[in-house]
């Protein structure tokens, strides 16, 4: 199988699909792999390091898209990629189509075979490719909403830990998942006091045996949400239905009852984000601000972090990768249940029935 990876273009995304330590493996198992001229260079892999691993590097994306049977990419086509895939071509990627019926439809033109990273889905429910990326957002957005707490960033000029006779900020993180876990587990060793909802009490009941003293653990419901983001001096989204958009948890009416120069950061971005002020940005310009309140809901957060991101990426997703060039996409899916559930859309069909409700499309077989 000839296997692609073009330079990421979307907007300060600097992680890259594959690492030369993958190519070498994917060359020794008899494929070819193509790789775009400085795909790898915001990761601190060079074109060098690929041609010494046996991949074939091109001057342009275009090759790439051409002659590829897979392309192997980090986030979601955008535009000018979606017009350059092929009929057949599987394209193994984040997509995130609940968030994008464009590219949803730009695919199904396409006829691609497209399986989505983010609903790999093992039999007891973990998403294996998902984990590593939210791992680092859930932890940025701690970063991040520091920073923009900051007076000058036009926050409430507050320092997360406080300081001796000055009180800590309140950290408010919607969801107990992956995500919200990783920025507990930040705000907390900054010595924040935060507080994480969740609806699954079992969840709850794990984090409230891990997690440090300064964590409280609250039943998510209309009245503990509102009281908890009024309180709220920085509040991170991180609710996730996976393969579906998320849900709206936080109405317009609270944002603007919330504490003057306090920061939103939704990581639910990508699914459409569980807050209802969220708007997608981007690393060149990060937040806006309604009612006096910083959102931050920048789409690929862990593109800011690519060396970590690539490498943490590649470690969960190489394995599939080498799954779909030894068997093909077909016999991939059929023996792996697990890839199975990453097959959104098929050769013009949708085959992934919450997108199918979403955007009310028929849903296919994948095979």
């Amino acid at each position: 199988m000839i296997i692609g990876i073009p330079k990421e273009i979307k907007n300060h995304e600097y992680r890259v699909a594959l690492l030369p330590v993958n190519v070498q493996a994917l060359v020794a198992a008899g494929h070819s792999v193509l790789v775009e001229h400085d795909a790898g260079v915001g990761s601190g892999a060079f074109d060098p390091e690929y041609r010494e691993a046996g991949a074939r590097v091109v001057p342009s994306a275009r090759e790439i898209w051409r002659r590829a049977d897979m392309i192997v990419k980090v986030k979601e086509p955008q535009p000018e990629e979606v017009r350059r895939i092929r009929p057949g071509q599987i394209v193994f990627t984040y997509f995130h189509f609940a968030a994008d019926k464009q590219l949803t439809l730009g695919i199904i033109k396409s006829k691609a075979v497209a399986i989505a990273y983010e609903t790999v889905q093992l039999d007891n429910g973990i998403l294996p490719l998902l984990t590593p990326m939210s791992e680092i957002a859930g932890r940025m957005a701690v970063h991040e909403g520091a920073k923009f707490l900051e007076e000058p960033l036009k926050g409430r000029g507050l320092l997360l830990a406080g300081v001796p006779g000055v009180a800590p900020a309140k950290v408010v993180i919607l969801g107990g998942g992956v995500v919200g876990a990783n920025a507990a587990k930040m705000a907390a060793g900054l010595g924040a006091d935060t507080t994480i909802l969740d609806i699954n009490l079992d969840r709850l009941r794990y984090l409230d045996d891990v997690m440090p003293k300064n964590v409280t653990t609250l039943m998510s419901n209309a009245y503990n949400i509102r009281d908890s983001i009024l309180q709220a001096d920085l509040l991170i989204g991180a609710v996730l239905v996976p393969g579906a958009r998320a849900p709206h948890l936080v109405s317009k009416k609270l944002v603007h009852q919330m504490k003057y120069g306090s920061v939103i950061v939704d990581v639910a971005v990508d699914q459409g984000g569980c807050i209802a002020t969220t708007r997608a940005t981007t690393h060149d310009h990060p937040t806006y601000i309604i009612n006096h309140v910083v959102h931050y809901c920048v789409t690929n957060m862990p593109g800011a972090v690519a060396r970590t991101s690539s490498y943490a990426l590649t470690n969960a997703t190489f394995p599939y990768v080498m799954e779909i060039a030894r068997k093909g996409w077909r016999r991939a899916t059929q023996e792996n249940r697990s890839l199975a559930r990453g097959l959104n859309v098929v050769e013009g069909k949708v085959v992934f029935a919450k997108i199918a409700e979403q955007y009310r499309l028929p849903v296919a077989s994948a095979v």
